[in-house]
């Protein structure tokens, strides 16, 4: 068996003691941003003397980009602007979870802030109203790397079983999964759904649909929901796109897209053409796919385990091994939306729906000028 922190064997009950101590008329804010890492995610809280009602009510922050990879140690400040809010399914109403551009001290956008230029791309698309909708794989790890619920020497029986499996022999780590999704729904993630997947501890959620900037938002906060119910129970999530070598399935985000224009009667053709446009563009996307230019997904996209080849683009209906698959309802239908399988588990949300939205929604010229 794998290893769980020593945290998550304090007394827990003894904890919700205090929780429960009322909190008069102020509210805990916890400030959520993405680090230098372009992967991870920090917090920190705040007493306000209200509850806020908006993104209005909530004042800008600073923290020490020195110590999370954002800045230079002789001026470490940097600024934590509030973008999006949910309810805190921890501390519980009031209590407010809100997730934060990063600035620099001269009100330039972070290098790991994505969010920025893919709010203005969203803005430019708006009219077309583009949907996505993005499914995310996760591995349960124990504190030391090791898959949680595998034997400690050998490896657990080939895959097959595992995959949307019940039972004590095949479902590793249900607990966490089960508690992140109604976690999500407290807070007011679009959380759509949830499976056990292909290899033995691994699972994936849903989120969306959501239209533009909305994705990239509820996505990251999902993320950090997943990390807090993991730590409660003492084991990890990694979103590494192959964490385990040999003849076990990849992790992805796999992203599903779709316009107006796509959804209406006939919007097979606007599919048909968005699917042209990224083949002309394989290279550049595949350097967005993960936060290391392609170099995570070189280990996820061999053309195996259901996964295309990280060389070639591909597409087909209902086709799993291609880069980008039509649902066969959407073949029948000649309307819907297309799936995006190459991003990796660990890409930025929002650097994948503004490349997206620059390569199948922007006119010729402007979409060149906006992927520069």
């Amino acid at each position: 068996m794998s290893y769980i922190s020593d945290s998550s064997s304090l007394n827990k009950a003894l904890r919700q003691q205090y929780l429960n101590l009322p909190q008069g008329h102020f509210c805990q804010v916890t400030y959520v941003w993405i680090d230098g890492s372009g992967e991870g995610l920090r917090n920190k809280t705040r007493t306000m003397d209200s509850e806020p009602k908006s993104i209005a009510d909530l004042p800008e922050w600073n923290f020490d980009g020195s110590s999370t990879g954002q800045s230079k140690g002789h001026n470490s400040d940097m600024l934590l602007i509030p973008v999006c809010m949910f309810r805190d399914p921890f501390l519980l109403d009031p209590n407010k979870l809100v997730l934060c551009e990063v600035l620099k001290h001269t009100q330039e956008p972070a290098e790991s802030n994505h969010r920025n230029r893919c709010n203005k791309v969203m803005e430019k698309v708006k009219d077309l109203h583009p949907w996505f909708g993005m499914e995310q794989e996760y591995t349960l790890l124990g504190v030391d790397g090791h898959p949680y619920g595998w034997p400690r020497l050998g490896f657990p029986k080939p895959q097959g079983p595992y995959y949307c499996s019940v039972g004590a022999d095949r479902a590793f780590g249900r607990d966490v999964v089960e508690c992140h999704y109604k976690a999500c729904l407290y807070a007011g993630i679009k959380i759509s759904g949830t499976n056990a997947e292909v290899m033995p501890s691994q699972w994936e959620f849903q989120v969306g649909p959501c239209e533009g900037i909305e994705m990239g938002d509820h996505l990251w906060m999902a993320r950090f929901l997943l990390h807090r119910v993991c730590e409660d129970f003492g084991v990890v999530a990694t979103l590494d796109p192959k964490p385990m070598t040999g003849d076990w399935n990849g992790t992805g985000c796999h992203i599903n897209v779709s316009t107006v224009q796509m959804r209406d009667q006939g919007g097979i053709e606007h599919i048909e053409k968005a699917i042209e446009k990224l083949s002309k563009r394989h290279a550049e996307h595949i350097r967005v796919y993960d936060p290391h230019g392609g170099e995570d997904n070189k280990r996820r996209l061999t053309g195996r385990h259901e996964t295309s080849s990280i060389h070639d683009f591909s597409a087909g209906v209902a086709n799993r091994g291609a880069s980008i698959r039509i649902p066969r309802q959407v073949g029948q239908d000649k309307c819907g939306y297309f799936e995006d399988r190459r991003p990796a588990a660990n890409c930025d949300p929002y650097a994948v729906t503004c490349v997206m939205a620059i390569t199948c929604m922007l006119e010729e010229g402007e979409d060149a000028h906006e992927l520069k």
